[in-house]
């Protein structure tokens, strides 16, 4: 699995968001400055999260954009799948039955790549990535 351009910025962009929440909205220009976003780009993928129910938007020149619940409560699979669509490594997953004839010997093993992709994804929320992007870099520091 490849997370996209549009799958990372909108993550970003919603760390982002997490770093501001209960501040009030922050504007698209700010979010895409700090996170090294084309602004173009971010507006359309705010819009996908918009829709998806993961953030609010208001407009005017108080609006911006801001996450609808705590960071803590936003898991990074509503995101990826908001952004990227279904975690399916392949498209038989989506039905009941694999299309092929006769016995699939791919099909358990990309079932079960799905399963810990999925598993994965929704024990991380954008909270904690937040917090991951607040604390310094672990490890030993070397000055010459």
């Amino acid at each position: 699995m490849r997370i996209s351009t549009k799958g990372d910025y909108g993550v970003r962009a919603l760390v982002e968001l997490a770093h501001h929440y209960g501040q009030g909205p922050v504007q698209s220009a700010d979010i895409a400055a700090r996170q090294g976003i084309p602004e173009p780009y971010l507006d359309q993928i705010l819009t996908t999260l918009r829709r998806a129910g993961l953030i609010r938007s208001v407009r005017g020149p108080q609006g911006g954009h801001a996450l609808l619940r705590h960071p803590s409560e936003v898991r990074l699979l509503e995101a990826i799948e908001a952004l990227e669509g279904p975690l399916s490594p392949i498209a038989c997953l989506d039905g009941p039955e694999c299309p092929k004839p006769g016995p699939c010997a791919q099909r358990a093993v990309w079932a079960e790549v799905r399963r810990a992709t999925h598993d994965i994804l929704s024990g991380v929320t954008i909270g904690e990535l937040a917090e991951r992007e607040r604390a310094p870099a672990a490890g030993p520091r070397y000055y010459i």
